[in-house]
């Protein structure tokens, strides 16, 4: 079932918002501006084929089909397509019920019936209409102005090799090629795959084999050596139990004279305690602290003297004091009177004016008598002229003389007793004697405690004196000073010490005694040798307990190699293990040769496919070319990746596709679609070819041939152009055969 024909196309798709397109058999010229939905409709005609990719993601430099043509209405992706199939009429319908599979509902039914059509789904609805797979579809029958140049794929691969072999479509070079690598790679890659890996097992295991043949070869050694190590400590302990009976015989005499040494000590320290218990000497501790008395007696002796040389400074420092109290002018006073006196001193008698005042007093009075006696005297006014004046400068003078009489007297009285007439320096002298008296009572107070303080010591100290002397007299009734008793207590002390000693030498013998018994209690009752051994018993003994250490870590290592050869496993499994991964290794290698064999064969027989491919494509390659130059180039080579080159006419050179100009580039890529389409896609019913802006970069001239040649290939197959100019639907004006639609922004038909 191959598709004729596309009758009819309804999409709600991108900014296609419930639009349809129309078409017709042979050529369609679809016309319209750019950004008017034209490539979008060649992506909705791939998508109701093949589905939408609901796995892919967005890229940097990309978007996902399921989100690039998402309904810009915002209403779910669908389509619908109507066209002939054989003698067929289907209508193929996508939906979106979920959002994460958009136009995931398929439907396929008869026109005229409803029924479904079997076996056909989402799946393989373009695989199963266009008898190809998507791959093979957008790189043949899809032309598209950005995707003119041909890239290999494996689909078309098969397809091209079945038309130059068996026709069957099983078989590509690069497949197989591809899994052949993949099985070689599987075996080596570099450092990885099956045989690097074998080679570390086998090495691995070789390695573990000669440590353990190292291991076991040491274990026998170690075991050599812990022999002879026993049979050395054998002879040695045997030399040394010689030497145990000699030194337990030297012991049985050492304990006898130290039992004799004992009863001596014991002998003499009862003496000594009958002679200190007759002689009533005191025990060591009373002693001690007699003798410790004295010693602080010199102490407080001491502090007596510092004390009275404290009391006497302290005695100097009150007669300093009270001599500069004595020297003040306020000597005798208190503080306080010093201050009041200063702040007002004694007035001072002024006689030295009197005279003067009683002369003008006496004639004030005159002047005044003889006014109020003699009312009938010519010249009274007068004499009140003269009198009145005289009264008043005999007071203003009074009372001048009389001020300055006194303060020179007051000025006078000062100086002589504080040597200054200056109230300011007296006011100081007053706070110096307060401080002079402050002085003199703190250092009364000081003398009182420095007094206080050596009374006390003294008091002290002849009390102790008096108690250690009646303590001493005691057992010492000679001791009537303390020299004398600390020389008495010092005697008794070099007695107790006698005693200390004899009692600790008791002690000594007594414990010597009990080590030498125990040792002989455990010592062995061997019979006394009769000779002194030979050799050192030390020396033995080091030997001896040198050859027990080698011993112990001789058998400690011999544990441990033990334990090592058990861990690393039985080495006769090692043996299999390594015989078994050589064959495998051998086995690996062999594939290894016969998979590269395998490559060199199908790459020759991929150089004889090519040689037969290349030139069929490659000469209806350059038929369509030449026709589609008017003739400027004569031949096209292209090789099994679809390499290109072209022969231009005349020249026998051919120039490499990249050299060609965009127009005559995008020309030569187009009649390899073309070939390719006649060639894998014109085998019994041709399907449809779409072209997406294919003749964009092609000159006028160009484009009318390529129009006529696709108009000629029409008369066979349905063929679809969609183009954003005007010259190809001029280029058909008039003409009946070929359909022409003109589309707005909004995709509707004019």
């Amino acid at each position: 079932m191959i598709i004729l024909f596309i009758r009819r196309m309804a999409a709600s798709f991108g900014k296609l918002q419930n639009h349809t397109l129309e078409l017709q058999e042979g050529l369609n010229i679809i016309q319209a501006p750019n950004e008017s939905g034209k490539s979008t409709w060649c992506a909705f005609l791939t998508s109701m084929l093949y589905g939408i990719n609901s796995r892919e993601r967005d890229k940097v430099d990309s978007i996902a089909d399921k989100n690039r043509y998402m309904p810009w209405s915002g209403t779910p992706m669908a389509g619908r397509i109507d066209c002939l199939c054989g003698n067929d009429e289907l209508t193929i319908m996508r939906a979106t019920r979920r959002s994460s599979a958009p136009m995931g509902e398929f439907k396929a039914i008869y026109a005229g019936t409803g029924d479904s059509v079997p076996g056909l789904t989402g799946l393989n609805c373009g695989e199963t209409l266009l008898g190809v797979s998507r791959e093979v579809f957008e790189r043949s029958a899809f032309i598209r102005q950005a995707g003119l140049t041909i890239t290999p794929d494996a689909g078309l691969e098969r397809r091209i090799t079945a038309l130059i072999t068996s026709g069957e479509e099983n078989a590509s070079y690069s497949e197989a090629t591809r899994l052949l690598k993949k099985q070689l790679n599987r075996r080596r890659h570099n450092k990885t795959g099956q045989l690097p890996q074998l080679d570390s097992q086998l090495e691995d295991a070789r390695r573990r084999l000669a440590a353990i043949q190292d291991l076991e070869a040491q274990l026998a050694a170690c075991t050599q050596e812990i022999t002879t190590l026993q049979q050395q400590e054998a002879a040695l302990t045997k030399e040394l139990a010689l030497h145990d009976q000699w030194t337990s015989h030297q012991k049985q005499q050492e304990l006898a004279d130290a039992e004799a040494a004992a009863a001596h000590s014991t002998q003499v320290r009862d003496s000594l305690r009958t002679e200190l218990t007759a002689q009533q000497i005191p025990e060591s501790e009373t002693i001690a602290r007699l003798r410790g008395a004295i010693v602080n007696l010199e102490t407080v002796r001491k502090s007596v003297e510092k004390a009275r040389s404290e009391r006497d400074a302290a005695m100097k420092a009150l007669l300093r004091a009270e001599a500069a109290v004595n020297e003040s002018p306020f000597a005798g006073q208190t503080p306080e009177r010093a201050h009041r006196e200063a702040a007002n001193p004694p007035q001072a008698k002024t006689s030295g004016i009197a005279p003067i005042l009683a002369v003008y007093s006496a004639a004030a009075t005159l002047v005044a008598a003889i006014y109020f006696k003699y009312p009938n005297l010519p010249d009274r006014p007068a004499l009140l002229f003269i009198g009145l004046p005289l009264i008043v400068l005999s007071a203003i003078l009074s009372t001048l003389l009389n001020r300055r009489a006194r303060r020179k007297a007051q000025n006078a009285a000062l100086i002589k007793r504080f040597r200054t007439a200056d109230m300011t320096q007296i006011a100081a002298l007053a706070d110096t004697y307060s401080q002079l008296c402050a002085s003199r009572d703190a250092a009364q107070s000081e003398l009182e405690k420095r007094s206080t303080v050596a009374d006390t010591l003294y008091s002290t100290l002849s009390s102790n004196e008096q108690g250690i002397l009646l303590e001493v007299r005691r057992f010492a009734p000679t001791a009537y000073d303390i020299p004398t008793a600390d020389a008495l207590l010092r005697s008794c002390a070099q007695r107790r010490q006698e005693l200390i000693r004899a009692e600790a030498a008791c002690r000594e013998n007594a414990l010597h005694c009990d080590i030498l018994r125990r040792q002989l209690s455990a010592a062995p009752h061997d019979p006394t040798p009769t000779a002194r051994p030979t050799g050192d018993q030390n020396q033995l003994a080091q030997q001896a307990e040198q050859v027990r250490f080698t011993l112990a870590a001789a058998r400690s290592k011999a544990d441990q190699l033990t334990g090592r050869l058990h861990a690393m496993g039985d080495p006769a499994a090692l043996d299999a293990t390594i015989s078994a991964t050589e064959k495998e290794r051998a086995k690996l290698e062999a594939e290894y040769n016969s998979i590269q064999l395998a490559l060199e064969t199908l790459d020759s027989a991929n150089t004889a496919l090519q040689n037969r491919f290349s030139p069929t494509l490659g000469r209806r390659t350059a038929e369509i070319f030449q026709q589609l130059t008017n003739g400027r180039y004569s031949s096209v080579v292209l090789d099994r990746s679809f390499h290109l080159s072209a022969e231009p006419t005349g020249d026998s050179v051919y120039q490499d596709a990249q050299y060609l100009s965009a127009g005559a580039l995008d020309q030569l890529y187009l009649a390899v679609r073309l070939a390719i389409c006649e060639l894998v896609l014109g085998q019994g019913t041709p399907v449809p070819i779409i072209l997406d802006d294919a003749l964009t970069n092609f000159d006028d001239e160009r484009c009318a041939t390529a129009l006529r040649w696709l108009k000629e290939e029409s008369k066979h197959r349905q063929i679809i152009l969609f183009t954003c100019h005007n010259r190809e639907a001029e280029f058909f004006a008039g003409d009946s055969e070929v359909s022409v639609q003109r589309l707005t922004n909004s995709s509707q038909v004019i």
